[in-house]
């Protein structure tokens, strides 16, 4: 009987959604187990690291790596399973663009972990004891990885062959990506896909007008008209500078695109995309005849409305960024 591909799932820093959107193809999973081995995913199985070190080199035909770089074991790991794939592809946001986690290097990591364990009153801990290095126990010693200075995407320590975006993609998304792999029709290297080459704007079918924003809103405050843009009614919806492919799920529940599926095609930095997008749109009202000092309060007035830039402009490209995800200060 001739031997199924093999398809390998990795979780390195991240929640654990990318491997529930793959559970979420329900009676497809069928599919897959009858066209693939499906033989390493840590929170399904029970593979060991050394049953994939003993593998010949480029034996998993693809490995779909969620997760961004926290620690010296994620890099350990991306490297052993680009070793043994033949395809490596960053799944989901973490892998492509460093998501949440990545936000982590607005701050050194001795002064997140003094947050974690010790300046948080939701934790007692009366000794200020911070994890780290070994610990002793009985059954044997507990080695603790230690943390990277800045938290990568996968990309930037291995070579990549494609990006599905996603926080988590969408399951109709990696059934996609699964078929085109199956059939062999594979597009160019380091192509993104599972996804569309637009906007989440071009998916949403709320009614959009010429946007004049005077002030943002949280989503606390008011209860949105359901058919109109979000982005008008004053809360920050990110879909004018976020690639489509999701179907726009937020939208239609009411709340506004966060930008998990990244910048859309052509564009290097959702961030800056989502600022320019914003300047143009900002209402500060008449400015004729006002001096600059008084103009600068009004754009200062204005931003005052936007709570925290990085969490919402680089909540899922902070990585990938052209601030390069430096370390604080």
């Amino acid at each position: 009987m001739k031997q199924k591909p093999k398809l390998a799932v990795y979780w390195a820093a991240s929640c654990g959604g990318c491997e529930i959107a793959v559970v979420n193809l329900h009676e497809k999973l069928l599919d897959v187990d009858a066209a693939m081995d499906f033989m390493f995913c840590p929170c399904l199985m029970d593979t060991k690291k050394k049953d994939i070190e003993s593998l010949p080199d480029r034996a998993i035909a693809i490995t779909l790596f969620n997760g961004a770089l926290r620690t010296e074991e994620n890099i350990e790991m991306a490297h052993l399973m680009r070793k043994k794939s033949q395809l490596l592809v960053a799944f989901g946001s973490c892998a492509k663009g460093g998501c949440i986690p990545a936000l982590a290097n607005f701050t050194k990591n001795n002064e997140l972990l003094h947050s974690i364990y010790i300046d948080n009153h939701s934790v007692d801990n009366p000794a200020g004891i911070i994890p780290s290095g070994t610990t002793a126990f009985p059954e044997g010693d507990m080695q603790l990885t230690p943390l990277l200075e800045r938290v990568k995407h996968l990309a930037q320590e291995v070579e990549v062959d494609y990006y599905i975006p996603g926080c988590p993609p969408e399951p109709h998304q990696i059934w996609n990506v699964i078929e085109t792999f199956l059939a062999g029709e594979l597009p160019s290297k380091g192509s993104t896909i599972g996804c569309g080459t637009l906007t989440v704007c071009d998916d949403c079918d709320r009614t959009k007008e010429e946007k004049r924003i005077t002030a943002f809103r949280r989503n606390y405050e008011f209860y949105p008209e359901p058919e109109v843009c979000l982005l008008e009614q004053g809360l920050l919806c990110m879909g004018i500078a976020t690639r489509n492919g999701c179907g726009a799920p937020c939208t239609k529940a009411n709340m506004p695109c966060t930008g998990c599926y990244g910048a859309p095609e052509g564009v290097g930095d959702q961030g800056a995309k989502m600022v320019a997008a914003l300047g143009s749109v900002m209402d500060i009202g008449d400015t004729a005849g006002l001096s600059e000092e008084v103009i600068s309060e009004r754009v200062n007035a204005f931003l005052t409305t936007i709570p925290d830039y990085s969490g919402l402009f680089y909540k899922y490209t902070l990585a990938s960024s052209i601030l390069g995800g430096r370390v604080g200060r």
